[in-house]
């Protein structure tokens, strides 16, 4: 049976809890031990998938389908442990399911409360697996003493309780401020918010404390005496240059024997690190650096594009480069020149997403990059972007366009190059949508197998015919202008098992030139960078050109 580690935050939001998660069980698994991640949120969306990138981020898709927070992404990059369904729950989809059963009559006509009812199908998610690894690491998300955070809290202290004495740990993330004026680091903020969380039941067993100076050891006793932990259960957390440089700081800090301890683990086993240091070494120590335009259109907040932008630094670290990512509004090319913002980069990016706005830079991105030989990445409506340039501007199908862009056909005429995906197949079922159906969840998610072409590039890059990728889309490239493409030079190098879904496309006549359906980014990890990543900057520290 699984051991719990319950992660909360204090004082203000955004100081790591996911990160300081995703470390500790990097540790876990250095010292030989099995780990999964959770993520509990407390927003009443019943998932991320609708929420603006701009309010919430990146939305981390799993192999089994789910639209999850993007923490998941951090969990999966440091452990390598592929999340899933079940690993990320927020308050919708916990009131969703209670109300399901009440509408059902699953509770025999009682009063459906939040305790026990809420609670309970907090904590029957909480338990789901806890058989099949050593420790269960459950991060809640928020702060304490916010109002919709409390039902999550009640649970984990239920839960605490329904184990037996030593079965659950609860980690606490505050932070200390430094006051200039006095140059002080305050520690009332921490005893406050630890306060509050005694006030509901929840004692703390650790604390890892947010700071950018370092903690006096009179700060440290002072925490463990008011907080009422030990003073060696004080982990101090500091401002790290790269996250992955975070196993091997909180692992100074004494964080993994920290929580060992809390379990009466002893002795505990030696951990190796040489992973950790491996992957320090190549961010700390890169030869070379290469510069990457990131042109998208949610580039005012870089965790929009989270698991690219670390996929990328992914890549830098397979072939010892520092990548210099910078971010492009795609709208500033509807308007100007691409060329005075693209020329001196080393490689072009054009990322996902959702709309109208932006796309036509986008088009203008992908044209810079076939017609001037940048080695060129485009991912799920990059890669349509890729299409639709391609099909103006070399196979005479100068009116083409997205459904996506104009779902009324009497508008204006346009040749829908890009369409919406009706039906699918998944698994051993067809799926089935329409334009007008609710947005959460009806895109093609998931991982979906992919046949490549033998002799391909993306083939040699993959090093195989057949892989699994992420998808996260409503529109596919029609595959009826495919020979009218290729005639021009560009292949459909990827193709669904049934033909039917082009899935990546190359230019045959370009050094580096790729465009996929699906999310590469999803599956890159520091120690195992994504192969699309790790060639696509390997081309771009060469600098291959065709004459």
């Amino acid at each position: 049976m699984a051991r719990y580690v319950f992660i909360t935050g204090g004082v203000v939001s955004s100081l790591g809890k996911g990160l300081a998660s995703a470390a500790l069980g990097a540790l876990l698994q250095a010292r030989g031990f099995s780990v999964r991640l959770r993520k509990l949120d407390p927003y009443l969306n019943v998932d991320p998938g609708t929420m603006s990138p701009f309010e919430h981020g990146e939305v981390f898709v799993t192999d089994d389908g789910a639209e999850t927070d993007l923490d998941l992404g951090h969990y999966e990059r440091f452990t390598g442990v592929s999340a899933r369904k079940t690993d990320s729950i927020s308050s919708g989809r916990i009131y969703s399911n209670v109300l399901e059963k009440e509408r059902r009559g699953d509770y025999l006509g009682k009063t459906i409360q939040v305790i026990p009812h809420v609670t309970n199908e907090i904590k029957d998610f909480i338990s789901i697996g806890d058989d099949e690894v050593d420790f269960m690491l459950c991060e809640i998300g928020g702060t304490v003493g916010d109002i919709e955070g409390l039902p999550f809290f009640e649970a984990i202290r239920q839960f605490g309780q329904d184990k037996p004495r030593g079965q659950c740990v609860f980690m606490h993330l505050t932070l200390l401020p430094w006051i200039a004026a006095s140059g002080e680091l305050k520690t009332k903020p921490t005893q406050h918010s630890v306060k509050e969380l005694r006030s509901i039941g929840i004692a703390p067993d650790i604390l890892v404390c947010r700071s950018e100076r370092p903690i006096p050891e009179k700060e440290r006793q002072k925490l463990a005496l008011f907080c009422n932990v030990r003073p060696d259960s004080v982990i101090a957390a500091y401002d790290l240059k790269s996250i992955y440089e975070a196993p091997l700081a909180y692992h100074r800090e004494g964080l993994d024997q920290a929580v060992l301890d809390a379990f009466q683990i002893s002795p505990a086993p030696k951990p190796d690190l040489s992973r950790w240091e491996d992957v320090y070494d190549r961010v700390f120590h890169a030869e070379g650096e290469v510069r990457v335009a990131i042109v998208g259109k949610y580039t005012q907040l870089e965790d929009a594009y989270k698991s690219i932008a670390e996929a990328l630094t992914h890549g830098g670290m397979a072939n010892r480069v520092k990548v210099k990512a910078e971010w492009i509004d795609a709208e500033i090319f509807d308007r100007e020149d691409p060329a005075p913002y693209l020329e001196n980069f080393h490689a072009i990016l054009v990322p996902g997403g959702f709309g109208e706005r932006g796309t036509e830079g986008k088009i203008k991105a992908a044209q810079f990059a076939r017609e001037k030989q940048i080695p060129y990445l485009g991912i799920c409506l990059g890669m349509q972007m890729a299409v639709i340039e391609a099909a103006r501007n070399m196979a005479d199908l100068s009116d083409a366009g997205s459904e996506e862009f104009d779902h009324e056909a009497g508008k204006r005429r346009f040749t829908p190059v890009v369409y919406h995906l009706k039906e699918w197949v998944q698994g051993n079922h067809m799926v089935e949508r329409k334009v007008d159906d609710d947005k959460g969840g009806t895109m093609r998610l998931g991982s979906y197998t992919a046949h490549l072409t033998k002799g391909s590039r993306v083939a040699q890059v993959y090093g195989a015919t057949e892989i699994q990728e992420r998808h996260r889309h409503r529109y596919e490239v029609d595959i009826k202008y495919r020979d009218k493409l290729e005639a021009c030079g560009l292949v459909f190098s990827g193709m669904s098992p049934d033909g039917r879904l082009p899935e990546i496309v190359e230019h045959r006549d370009h050094p580096w030139f790729i465009g996929v359906q699906f999310h590469p980014e999803l599956k890159s990890k520091p120690f195992e960078p994504h192969p699309l990543f790790k060639d696509f900057i390997r081309a771009a520290k060469e600098g291959e050109r065709l004459v």
